[in-house]
C-alpha cells in the first residue's frame, strides 16, 4: 500500500519529470495536493503533454519549467522561475540525468569512452545536480524544506550503462552528503540509489540483460518507477530525522 502525504500549500520542482521516475514523482507530489513545477528540455513536446495530463489527474497547479540543467546558465534560471512561478519551495528532486550512450559499455572497452561522452554525463548528472540545488538552497532553506538526488547502484557497485555515468552517480552520493552539510540545519537532502527499472531510460537493454536483473534480485523483479517515487515523496515529506543518506531501491539486486 502507497502512503500518501497531505501535501497541500507546499511546492516541488521536479527535474526530468517529463518521463519515468521524474513523472512517477511528480504524480505522486500532486495527488498529495502539492504544487509542482515538471522540468524538461526545452523543445521535448513531452513536457508540456506531462504537465497538461497532470493536471487533468490530479486537479494540483502544475507548473512547466522548461530548461537544460546541463547548462550552468540556463539551469539557474529555470530554477530561479520555477521559485517565482510557484511562489516557494519545498521540495527539489534532482533526477535529469543522461548515460551518454545507447548501449552499454562494458569497462574493458575504454575505446568507447570518449571525452564528449564524459563531458555529457558529468554536465547533467553531476554538475546539473549542485547548479539546481545551489540556485534552490536559499528557498528550501526558507521554508525548511528537503532535497532527493537521483544516484544509482552503478555509483556503489556496479558497471552501470559505462563507467563514466558511474563515476557520475557515485559522485552524486559524495556531493549528497556535502550538500547535506551545507544547507543544514534548515533543509535536508538525500539520494536514492535505483537498481534496475522499468522504464523509458535511453539505453537499449538486451532480453538477456533484462532478464539477469529480474534473477539477479532477492524480490525477483525489476523496479518500476513508482517504486522509486514512493520512497523519494518519503525522503521529502517524511524521515525528518534523515539527512546526508543515499537509500537503495534495488529489489536485493546488489545484496
Amino acid at each position: 500500500m502507497t502512503i500518501t502525504y497531505d501535501l497541500r500549500g507546499r511546492a516541488a520542482l521536479v527535474t526530468g519529470g517529463a518521463s519515468g521516475i521524474g513523472l512517477a514523482t511528480a504524480t505522486m507530489l500532486a495527488r498529495g495536493g502539492a504544487a509542482v513545477a515538471v522540468n524538461f528540455l526545452a523543445g521535448d513536446e513531452r513536457g508540456p503533454q506531462a504537465c497538461a495530463q497532470l493536471h487533468a489527474m490530479t486537479g494540483a497547479r502544475i507548473v512547466p519549467a522548461p530548461g537544460d540543467v546541463g547548462d550552468a546558465a540556463d539551469a539557474a534560471r529555470m530554477v530561479g522561475q520555477a521559485v517565482a512561478d510557484l511562489g516557494r519551495l519545498d521540495y527539489l528532486v534532482n533526477n535529469a540525468g543522461t548515460p551518454g550512450t545507447r548501449r552499454a559499455i562494458p569497462p574493458a572497452e575504454l575505446d568507447r569512452l570518449t571525452e564528449e561522452l564524459w563531458q555529457a554525463v558529468l554536465e547533467v548528472n553531476l554538475l546539473g545536480v549542485f547548479r539546481c540545488a545551489k540556485a534552490a538552497a536559499p528557498a528550501l532553506k526558507a521554508s525548511r524544506g528537503a532535497v532527493v538526488n537521483i544516484a544509482s547502484i552503478a555509483g556503489i557497485n556496479s558497471p552501470g550503462s559505462s563507467m563514466a555515468y558511474g563515476a557520475t552517480k557515485a559522485g552524486v552520493i559524495s556531493l549528497t552528503r556535502n550538500l547535506a552539510r551545507a544547507l543544514a540545519p534548515d533543509a535536508r537532502v538525500n539520494a536514492v540509489a535505483p537498481g534496475a527499472v522499468d522504464s523509458t531510460w535511453m539505453i537499449e537493454w538486451t532480453d538477456e540483460q533484462r532478464a539477469s536483473s529480474i534473477e539477479g534480485a532477492l524480490l525477483k523483479r525489476r523496479c518500476t518507477p513508482e517504486d522509486l517515487a514512493e520512497v523519494i515523496v518519503f525522503l521529502l515529506a517524511g524521515a525528518a530525522m534523515v539527512t546526508g543518506q543515499t537509500v537503495v531501491v534495488d529489489g536485493g539486486l546488489t545484496v
